[in-house]
């Protein structure tokens, strides 16, 4: 398949800068995979569409303030932006893949340095990236929450340093069950629910669970190829509970609907299941890339926002509900003012 068959037009005023005031307050599409049709509710209506005994899985990685600006010995600025640890997926390593933004390519074994208590020195080059190997005093992740500033992508315009968005970006830009502290980017189908809004799903008698997948550059990296069958996705670390296995697979026997929350929790639910759509425990590195022809064997619902025209993420809900299909729905929400990305609006596809 070619990328340019999952192109659109979306005009600028649609990108949306900020979140709305309330998270379930944002709009929500409803696509029905069977009929092709389409609803037009809020978020906090996407309850009517969960049934007794469903199980609803959501993504509980925490984004850190994975961006960070220093200067070169020289004096140059420099922009450096975590994607992940070396090793773990710790944030307390010292080690890390970073992209790296600055006038000249930095040298190798050359310092960067942000503040007393924090430098940097370029280990290696990897493509695109970059190995970083920091040097602090004290503990890592209190440095990062104090110079380090929300990763928010590009296409959300914001000042540099700590001020009133910062602040809100910090609360809205992380999802009310964030836990796991990793990811680079949040896992925005999540950021539309509220604690009233899941208890009353659970009230409901739905199971509500969660899994870890640490967004990162596996998740916003750009398709480069022509051919999307050529593109390599980065892998980024999830950690699969037990618990979260079991209560899955015996909804499955039983034929209980599995709502996934995202495409970070989809493709962690169908890395970690096996031909016969059993999930297995456990904790490592996916680069799983879904692209129409793929066959899902555990999601059965999917709950996302509106994404990038020739994204992985478009390529994703293109594979769930057909790339026709999908492409007709986002010119719809278009028509009827929906916002888009991150901060924008959700779909339930269904």
């Amino acid at each position: 398949m070619h990328i340019k068959e999952f192109d659109y037009y979306l005009p600028s005023e649609f990108i949306a800068q900020y979140p709305t005031d309330k998270r379930d307050q944002s709009r929500l599409m409803v696509l029905h995979r069977e009929s092709k049709t389409i609803e037009h509710r809020f978020f906090f209506e996407v309850i009517d569409y969960f049934k007794p005994g469903d199980v609803l899985v959501l993504n509980d990685t925490k984004v850190i303030p994975a961006r960070l600006m220093g200067k070169k010995h020289s004096g140059g600025r420099v922009e450096v932006f975590l994607l992940r640890p070396q090793e773990n997926g710790r944030v307390d390593e010292s080690t890390w893949h970073c992209l790296i933004n600055c006038s000249k390519k930095p040298k190798l074994h050359s310092k960067i340095f942000f503040d007393q208590t924090l430098t940097a020195e370029i280990l290696e080059e990897e493509e695109e990236r970059f190995k970083v190997r920091f040097n602090y005093e004290g503990n890592f992740e209190k440095i990062l929450d104090r110079i380090g500033s929300t990763p928010l992508p590009p296409y959300i315009k914001r000042s540099n340093g700590h001020s009133h968005h910062e602040s809100l970006d910090r609360e809205r830009y992380q999802t009310i069950f964030a836990r796991s502290k990793g990811a680079v980017a949040a896992p925005t189908a999540g950021l539309h629910f509220t604690s009233t809004l899941l208890d009353q799903i659970k009230k409901k008698g739905v199971k509500v669970l969660s899994l870890t997948l640490h967004v990162g550059w596996g998740t916003f990296q750009p398709v480069r190829v022509e051919r999307i069958e050529e593109h390599q996705m980065h892998s980024e670390f999830y950690t699969l509970p037990s618990s979260t296995a079991k209560v899955i697979n015996q909804a499955r026997r039983r034929k209980a609907r599995v709502i996934s929350v995202g495409s970070t929790t989809t493709r962690a639910l169908e890395y970690a299941t096996n031909g016969q759509g059993t999930i297995k425990p456990g904790r490592g590195y996916t680069n799983l890339f879904i692209y129409p022809g793929y066959s899902f064997k555990v999601v059965d619902i999917l709950i996302t926002n509106f994404h990038l025209p020739q994204s992985t993420l478009l390529m994703l809900v293109s594979a769930f509900v057909g790339k026709e299909c999908i492409l007709k729905a986002y010119q719809e929400a278009i028509k009827k003012g929906y916002r888009f990305y991150s901060y924008g609006d959700a779909m339930l596809i269904i």
